[in-house]
């Protein structure tokens, strides 16, 4: 090891001799199929952790063979050789063509100037356009109070050798994909949500496989979802403009040997019949008689005489685009932990998670007996289902639609089998109450964990063991608010509300690869936005949420997460897209507050007693979206844009601080630990008196025995304002706290996600998978291990690193996966030393800033590669 500073010493690995560019991606998908853009953007990054490794070039390369690609030579574009360590260019060749494979690859050169290459990829279009689509779009004839799901069946012969296949199909509503009895993919809940009548997802499956010579059949099978909503609650979607009876359309494209392509498309020829599921809301729970189960409905052999015909239907929007994102899975199957015979006709099963999804259930029994399955996360009393704290919200007009409780009629014949196709729920427990006698045992139902199948980013693993089930709880919740797009909870609402899913993007960007979903939930956006630049504060909506309080603190959505998309990514196609709608937004409350200043919001929502000022925190998110505006706008060089939006930002600043800033004693509005840490957390407080405020945060957080008195924007807030401004110690002390009200309690009361409430005996707002109080999961990264984007150099091309080696937690270590690889911060105190182990990717640097109780140099610039630092702390006692 070689000293290079007092105090200081670097240990190098050197493991990899050449780079080469790997983790290639479409669209930001591996392999993706039914591109439907003419540019795609094209990433990769360099595998290399040889100390200083870097890109110093890279030529990309498409064609239609992939013989041909892998030997350099690209029929559709080369794009020559960029002298760059770029990692992310947008396709710029011949035009695409629709249902055509392009095969692509990148070269690269190292900093020792040799090249290398990555494996061919593959990214492959799929129509391009509305006006390619040969099928029709049909339904069953029924209309939207009709409860039964429709079943629907093609026959088809194919008589030559089959090169490959392809299924496209657009859905109002939801789906399941049959091919000769097989269910074709594994995902759940397709298409995802959206505003139905202005934007209708296609999903694309390669289906060579599947498709015989010979006799074939094809076999759909419609749900309700969020396009028919029969249930009934207080947020409307049984009244959306868009509501229907299920319809879809599907084309099957067989390109045979020959050359020659053949489609089957939906129309009226295809057959149509009820069947067992006789109802389904993705909101309540599914009903399913197995006495109405068609065997070998989906498969050639079956006799559909008594089926009808398929009838007409009207396209649901005129914007059928291609689904592009990661799919809902059940991603984890969970066992049940335990089993309670209440008798012989009711059974308690425990999980041990509270979780997002459905539970799949096998039994026997006597034909015409009814289960009825409930779900819930609480236990009443007397150990029996308690759905009092998530059924609030539920209007059932009648007794036929309990909540969360699927109902299971038998067949009679042996083991009946049965898992929801058409909604999910939230959980941790389930009561079966049977209509007649019936033995189950432990191994009787499995719970399944289903939420979008977003790639692990992040891991955090610390000495302490709150803080561990703390990140796995937070994850945990997450998750199961991720249904192709943010919610606030799998059970009550199953909303996608904007404050919750901007109160959370970086604990969301720092563990799981998501930007497909936030790129899909931002088009809901933009969808959504009235004219005159106003948003609800439920994305996307039948028309709720267009109220008093849709504002500022909550629909920032449009401006934060696309910035935070840029930090994280370094891809500015979001921000790009959003930036008139942000700007019209921006421009709404501009017009509206000529001051400056706004009290447009809902506020600080569930604090634990102290009330914050409205008018200061919605002001400052209106500060806080018009620098996004200005930054967006420098970014894409309107430099007019730039000029105004500054200066309005400036003014927002100086109204905020003028009203309610006193300069003397350095406290906001009446110094709620809530109206100090927002503006420290925005930067709105003057430099001269950021020590001052800060100071006053940390004196009002130590007041509180190091507890909690905020609510959904002091949870965002607080955190960072401390640990970035001086008192990373009482942040951490915060975070840690194991008793009320604090994070840690939830923990130390069992729970396994987050929860709504602060206060676990609240009358309201009680949910127990909450994701709105979220932001300690990403301030783990920051503030513990200290891992910044720069937004001069997003994506993590440049990293900050501002670690604090906090006192009481003896080791600490954070991984991250960054657009250019894995980046870890890693420290252990060992008495008078810190030890601190840091990887930086290739093509990556990092400014290393070390906190004040650390001896020697406080700035370091890293290049990419391992390090290990081993620092004296100043007055080691």
């Amino acid at each position: 090891m070689k000293s290079l500073f007092p105090f200081l010493c670097f240990a190098f690995a050197v493991i990899t001799l050449t780079a080469q560019p790997i983790h290639l991606q479409c669209e930001h998908l591996t392999n993706p199929l039914g591109i439907d853009i003419d540019s795609p953007r094209l990433t990769w990054m360099l595998n290399d952790d040889r100390q200083g490794a870097k890109q110093t070039a890279f030529q990309v390369i498409v064609g239609t063979d992939s013989a041909n690609v892998a030997n350099g030579q690209g029929d559709m574009w080369d794009a020559g050789t960029f002298d760059s360590d770029r990692i992310l260019i947008a396709y710029a060749g011949k035009k695409l063509n629709p249902f055509t494979r392009y095969y692509w690859k990148v070269n690269s050169r190292d900093k020792e100037n040799k090249q290398s290459s990555s494996i061919v990829n593959f990214f492959e279009t799929g129509m391009m356009g509305m006006n390619n689509w040969q099928g029709a779009w049909i339904d069953d004839g029924r209309d939207i109070r009709y409860k039964p799901a429709p079943y629907f069946r093609k026959e088809f012969s194919v008589k030559k050798e089959v090169k490959s296949a392809r299924a496209y199909i657009a859905v109002g509503g939801l789906y399941e994909l049959y091919i000769n009895g097989a269910k074709i993919g594994d995902h759940r809940l397709d298409p995802m949500y959206t505003r139905f009548d202005r934007r209708t997802l296609y999903v694309t499956y390669d289906v060579t496989d599947q498709v015989e010579k010979g006799d074939n059949a094809i076999g759909v099978i419609l749900g309700n979802g969020w396009y028919n909503h029969q249930s009934t609650a207080v947020w409307d979607f049984d009244r959306a403009p868009w509501r229907n009876r299920p319809a879809f359309c599907m084309d099957l494209r067989i390109t045979y040997t020959d050359g020659t392509t053949e489609t089957i498309g939906t129309g009226t020829d295809w057959k149509t019949s009820s069947g067992p599921i006789i109802f389904n809301s993705i909101y309540t729970a599914e009903h399913y008689d197995a006495r109405l189960e068609q065997k070998g409905w989906n498969t050639p052999a079956f006799d559909d005489s008594r089926w009808l015909g398929a009838r007409y239907r009207a396209v649901p929007s005129q914007n059928v685009f291609s689904q592009q994102m990661q799919p809902i899975r059940n991603v984890e199957a969970f066992p049940a932990k335990t089993i309670t015979k209440i008798s012989d006709s009711i059974y308690i099963f425990d999980f041990g998670q509270n979780m997002s999804g459905v539970t799949g259930i096998r039994v026997s029994g006597e034909e015409g007996a009814v289960l009825k399955l409930k779900h819930a996360e609480r236990l009443d009393g007397n150990g029996r289902l308690d759905v009092s704290n998530i059924d609030v919200y539920h209007r059932p007009v009648d007794n036929t639609d309990p909540f969360q409780t699927d109902i299971v009629t038998l067949s009679g014949k042996g083991e009946d089998e049965f898992m929801p196709k058409f909604n999910y729920k939230g959980f941790r427990y389930v009561e079966v109450v049977s209509s007649k006698p019936v033995h189950l045992d432990i191994n009787s139902i499995t719970a399944y964990f289903m939420h979008s199948d977003v790639p692990p980013l992040g891991k955090i693993h610390t000495s302490s063991d709150l803080v561990n089930k703390l990140w796995k709880a937070t994850n945990a919740a997450y998750l199961s608010n991720l249904m192709g797009l943010p919610t606030d909870c799998p059970q009550r609402e199953k909303n996608g509300w904007t404050g919750d899913g901007h109160f959370a993007i970086e604990t969301a960007l720092y563990n799981f690869d998501g930007i497909t979903v936030y790129e899909k939930w931002l088009a809901d956006h933009r969808d959504e936005q009235q004219p005159n630049g106003v948003l609800p504060d439920i994305i996307p909506t039948g028309g709720w949420g267009y109220g008093t309080d849709n504002g500022l603190d909550w629909t920032s959505t449009i401006a934060i997460i696309p910035w935070n998309i840029y930090l994280f990514y370094g891809d500015s196609k979001l921000l790009a897209d959003c930036y008139e709608n942000i700007k019209r937004y921006v421009n709404y409350v501009d017009r509206n507050s000529p001051d400056g200043l706004s009290s447009w919001g809902r506020g600080d929502w569930v604090p634990v007693k102290s009330q914050s000022n409205k008018e200061l925190t919605s002001s400052i998110y209106f500060y806080v979206d018009t620098k996004i505006l200005a930054e967006a706008a420098n970014l894409f060089d309107n430099q007019e844009d730039y000029t105004y939006y500054s200066a309005l930002a400036e003014k927002i600043k100086n109204a905020v601080n003028t009203k309610f800033l006193n300069r003397e004693t350095g406290i906001y509005a009446n110094g709620s630990q809530t109206e100090l840490s927002v503006p420290l957390q925005w930067k709105v407080v003057p430099e001269d008196l950021i020590p001052k405020v800060a100071q006053n945060l940390a004196d009002k957080v130590k007041e509180a025995g190091f507890h909690l008195d905020v609510g959904v924007l002091g949870a965002k807030a607080i955190l960072n304002a401390l640990s970035e401004n001086g008192y990373a110690e009482t942040a951490y002390k915060v975070a840690a706290q194991d008793t009320y009200p604090s994070w840690g309690w939830w923990i130390v009361n069992g729970a396994t996600t987050l929860l709504e409430n602060w206060d676990l005996q609240a009358p309201r707002d009680i949910s127990d998978n909450h994701m709105m109080f979220g932001e300690i999961g990403g301030w783990f990264y920051k503030g513990l291990g200290g891992i910044f984007p720069d937004a001069s150099q997003p994506g993590f091309k440049h990293i900050i690193l501002r670690p604090n080696f906090v006192e009481g937690l003896n080791e600490f270590e954070a991984q991250f996966q960054s657009p250019y690889g894995q980046i870890i911060s890693k420290w252990e105190h060992k008495k008078e030393d810190v030890i601190y182990n840091i990887t930086i990717p290739a093509n990556s640097t990092a400014t290393l800033y070390l906190p004040d109780n650390i001896k020697g140099d406080k700035v370091l610039e890293l290049k990419a590669g391992k390090h290990t630092l081993m620092l004296k702390k100043e007055n080691y006692q």
